[in-house]
């Protein structure tokens, strides 16, 4: 009786043992991959569990799990951002995005969105491609200053065809010889960093953790001639410090840096710039979770197990859509609480995101309206329309760019109220500034101006939008049904 106890425990001992054992990491296969190899399959051989992981970019998202970022569903559907937020349509109309807003579908589909997106969503050239296939830095060196430049379907037609709609892929991120973290995009980022005299080569691998998402996830400015050809790309954060890329210095370099005004404004008339998914500069910008040390990896490519293997999740994606693992890492709540976190973050932020939107909207009616008093033969006090003017763009930028960074203010969800907070105060002041200088002139201004919302979404006639009755698109504005389109994916 003694030995079979006896045995027992320590079976049970050596039982125990084993199963506290951290998971293994997935082996080094014996695989040499080629310098310079782009073809994710020859990677594959190497680690064939992140690549297995990484193809399932391309599966659809569960709907339901995310209030505002759906994405890419079961249906196949990809929604429509203008149709959500009306007043997009009319700050953007004269500009690619005020024809064709989409809800991006993730990794797998950088490359096929562009194929299926409006044509003017393109004319800007090859640049629009630098972020969106593992090609950009080969064809960028390849062409010198053509890249830019050269029409998108041109260099799209030099990336091998087997590889035309292949998105982000492990050269992106990793050195071929030892899987270590790397920077493939030195022309933006690298030299980014330097703008703000960061030494990439003492990069901690923690940073390198968010750097690498970085490369893409940030906002950008398409550098124009005096011909308005694309010749250049960069990050606009001179001026800027490391972990505090703040909004205002953004807004700073591209107001002040006559090369990068990409656009016209249709109803003001005012040249612009463009904010683009700035995630990585609001995480950075002392967030709670940046100071508590985590990364853009540890929440979008949490640790998981594959059989006997643990690791980092290769299908990118929010921990909303992956149940809150990520979070629950860190968090002993549940997945039910920690949710309704994000929720209320969320909510606030969209809450805010709509006011500041709408104000912004008004105040450039009203520089339609003294536009037109000035066609007319009316006096406008330049100063006000100076000032005013000043204003708008400050509240136009700010709205753009929590309407533009993807986590719907979570990344930062104290940074992107003040943010907000400041684009209606702007926007606010722009429109008393343009009542004042209107009713000097002698133009009665209405209390309430009209928007002409309609307007400007019938007005993107052309778009290769078809009206699906089968969808039902979240609709917190109001909008009547027959401007509810969603675009069939292919």
């Amino acid at each position: 009786m003694k030995k079979l106890i006896l045995f027992f425990l320590v079976a049970g001992t050596a039982l125990a043992i084993f199963a506290c054992q951290p998971p293994k990491t997935e082996p080094v296969r014996p695989v040499k991959i080629a310098d310079g190899d782009i073809d994710p399959t020859n990677w594959g051989k190497a680690y064939p569990v992140h690549y297995e992981l990484w193809k399932k970019t391309e599966e659809p998202t569960p709907s339901g799990k995310s209030r505002y970022k759906r994405g890419f569903d079961a249906d196949a559907v990809t929604y429509d951002k203008l149709s959500e937020y009306p007043y997009l349509a009319l700050l953007f109309s004269g500009w690619g995005f005020g024809v064709e807003y989409n809800e991006p579908r993730g990794h797998a589909y950088m490359i096929r969105d562009q194929l299926e997106i409006d044509d003017s969503r393109l004319k800007a050239g090859g640049v629009c491609l630098t972020c969106k296939t593992p090609y950009a830095p080969r064809l960028e060196k390849e062409m010198g200053p053509q890249y830019y430049y050269t029409p998108w379907k041109e260099v799209h037609a030099k990336i091998p065809v087997e590889h035309q709609e292949l998105g982000v892929a492990c050269i992106d991120c990793h050195d071929n010889k030892d899987m270590s973290l790397k920077i493939s995009r030195a022309t933006t980022l690298t030299k980014a960093l330097e703008f703000m005299g960061v030494d990439q080569a003492k990069v901690s691998r923690q940073d390198m953790k968010s750097l690498v998402c970085a490369q893409c996830h940030v906002t950008y400015d398409v550098v124009k001639d005096q011909e308005k050809r694309s010749v250049g790309i960069y990050f606009p954060w001179q001026g800027s410090k490391y972990g505090n890329i703040a909004v205002e210095n953004i807004i700073k370099q591209i107001r002040n840096d006559p090369t990068v005004g990409e656009w016209t404004q249709k109803v003001t008339g005012f040249k612009m710039a463009f904010i683009r998914h700035p995630e990585y500069e609001l995480f950075s910008n002392n967030s709670v979770h940046w100071k508590a040390g985590a990364s853009c990896a540890d929440c979008h490519m949490p640790y998981t197990k594959v059989g006997a293997y643990k690791v980092s999740d290769h299908r990118v994606t929010s921990p909303l859509k992956n149940d809150m693992k990520a979070c629950m890492q860190c968090h002993t709540e549940s997945r039910e609480w920690l949710q309704e976190q994000v929720f209320a973050i969320q909510d606030r932020t969209v809450s805010l995101m709509i006011r500041s939107g709408y104000a912004t909207a008004t105040a450039a009616k009203l520089f339609e309206k003294v536009h037109e008093a000035q066609a007319a033969g009316k006096s406008i006090d330049k100063a006000l329309y100076e000032k005013a003017k000043d204003f708008y763009e400050e509240a136009f930028y700010r709205t753009n760019f929590v309407g533009a960074e993807n986590s719907i203010g979570f990344h930062n969800p104290t940074e992107a109220l003040r943010i907000l907070g400041d684009s209606v105060a702007f926007a606010t002041k722009a429109e008393a500034l343009l009542r004042q200088a209107l009713t000097k002139a002698g133009v009665d201004v209405p209390i309430m101006v009209n928007l002409e919302l309609n307007k400007y979404l019938d007005e993107r006639g052309k778009k290769k939008l078809k009206y699906n009755p089968k969808v039902v698109i979240n609709d917190p504005f109001g909008v009547e049904e027959k401007l509810l389109t969603v675009k069939q994916a292919k």
